[in-house]
């Protein structure tokens, strides 16, 4: 995963391909809600919190999938589609299972489509094909080949299943009710229902249909002791938060102010529309928003993040300078938050602030290993204050991370002709190119 960054309204956009072309959203309000509420199913699948990462990708479809690694990735229009946080947690749930269970190695020894796991079951494509529209809904049943594709789809049907059974498991052990999971289910159900069960072979599935995945699951998850505990009360806020602001940023403003009328006055409201207005290009009344959510809340740190934000890309660094601080001090430096404080402070074009930027940026980096926005940043303070070695080693970090290896190497071979042989930064420069040009000469080999 990973790649590209660009900052719009508090939220970072990192363009990355896991299973198709598509941009993952980071956001530290959102990678934290992930964090806290996925970490005791991860101990419970016996994997380790700090491995695992629930990551956002833009898609309004309803959709999650692993595709390698220990990563989750969800799709904003789960999020969208979702009613509270435990229905969340019970589609993460499902997708550690696939994790746990080693749905991952199988698809890498050559079962492909496993990789894919749409919660939808692939209604949307089968529908399709059933309608006579899209070639390549037609195309998964060219001739020939419906045996082989039925084979595997089975194969695929059965791992859903045991990633149901193993998720239903991590709820349990984690001591979370599995009412979520089943009514996320029912509304993967419903949704098959609107696309008509009469167009869906069941048979031509990645997925058994959601009524039955309910069927299989309910006696198991009302058996579980979690089954009556009640949802976190803290953790459901956080979900109304973050589903607020998703819709802010990634929806339509129009339709955001529809959702989120400006006669509503309440936090989730009010946070929706700051985005909405600042996406649309206008800065007052974003501002307004943000000066509202402060006051009723002076200390959060998400509320200043967006503030710090908004001011930055108003043009008014100074004045981002002291929200940004705060929110950074607040989240014990989150790097998402620090690299903006550390861009305002860059911004301010003030000599001052360079070494504050500095060593803030040092921390983003440090605690980041995927956010090549803090490696551009850090490079123009090291370029700023002449240090062109640094800047250099700063730019083939950036590039490394954006798979742009030509840049890698040049810059890196540049930053080790410049660095003191064998110092911490020259290993760093020399692994780089190393590595970088590996990649191009495999490259090479292939294209032959």
């Amino acid at each position: 995963m990973k790649r590209y960054v660009a900052i719009l309204a508090a939220m970072v956009l990192i363009w990355v391909q896991p299973a198709r072309a598509q941009s993952i959203l980071r956001d530290a309000e959102t990678e934290a809600m992930f964090k806290d509420m996925s970490r005791q199913m991860i101990i419970a699948a016996g994997l380790s919190p700090n491995n695992v990462n629930v990551v956002l990708v833009n898609d309004d479809s309803i959709n999650a999938f692993v595709v390698g690694g220990q990563t989750v990735y969800i799709h904003s229009g789960l999020i969208a589609a979702a009613d509270n946080a435990g229905q969340v947690q019970g589609v993460i749930a499902h997708e550690l299972g696939h994790i746990a269970d080693g749905h991952v190695v199988l698809a890498d020894a050559g079962y492909k489509p496993a990789l894919g796991i749409s919660l939808l079951s692939m209604v949307l494509g089968i529908a399709a094909a059933a309608a006579g529209a899209g070639e390549a809904g037609a195309g998964i049943f060219a001739a020939g080949q419906q045996a082989a594709l039925g084979k595997v789809l089975a194969f695929t049907r059965v791992q859903e299943a045991t990633a149901d059974a193993s998720g239903a498991k991590y709820l349990r052990v984690a001591g979370i009710s599995g009412k979520g999971m089943l009514q996320f289910f029912k509304k993967l159900a419903n949704e098959e229902y609107s696309y008509g069960l009469a167009n869906i072979d069941p048979y031509a599935q990645t997925h058994p249909l959601s009524n039955e995945r309910v069927a299989a699951l309910t006696a198991d998850l009302k058996a579980s002791p979690a089954w009556n505990n009640p949802p976190d009360p803290v953790l459901e806020e956080r979900f109304k938060r973050v589903k607020a602001k998703l819709a802010g940023y990634v929806q339509p403003y129009a339709r955001t102010l529809n959702d989120y009328p400006e006669s509503d006055n309440s936090i989730y409201a009010r946070y929706a529309r700051a985005y909405a207005w600042h996406k649309a290009g206008y800065p007052d009344k974003a501002d307004a928003e943000t000066l509202a959510l402060i006051a009723a809340r002076p200390h959060d740190p998400y509320f200043l993040e967006i503030r710090g934000q908004i001011l930055l890309e108003a043009g008014r660094p100074v004045d981002a300078i002291a929200p940004l601080k705060e929110a950074s001090e607040l989240t014990r430096y989150d790097p998402l938050i620090v690299t903006t404080y550390g861009h305002a402070l860059i911004a301010t074009e003030d000599k001052a602030n360079y070494a504050e930027a500095e060593r803030v940026l040092r921390i983003a980096v440090n605690k980041d290993d995927d956010n090549p926005f803090a490696w551009y940043q850090l490079g123009t303070v090291y370029e700023l204050k002449g240090d062109t070695a640094r800047a250099m080693l700063a730019t083939a970090e950036r590039a490394s991370m954006t798979g742009d290896m030509r840049t890698a190497v040049y810059s890196a071979r540049g930053a080790m002709a410049a660095l003191p042989p064998n110092t911490p930064d020259w290993i760093r420069a020399q692994d780089i190119a190393l590595t970088g040009q590996n990649q191009l000469d495999d490259q090479k080999r292939k294209k032959k």
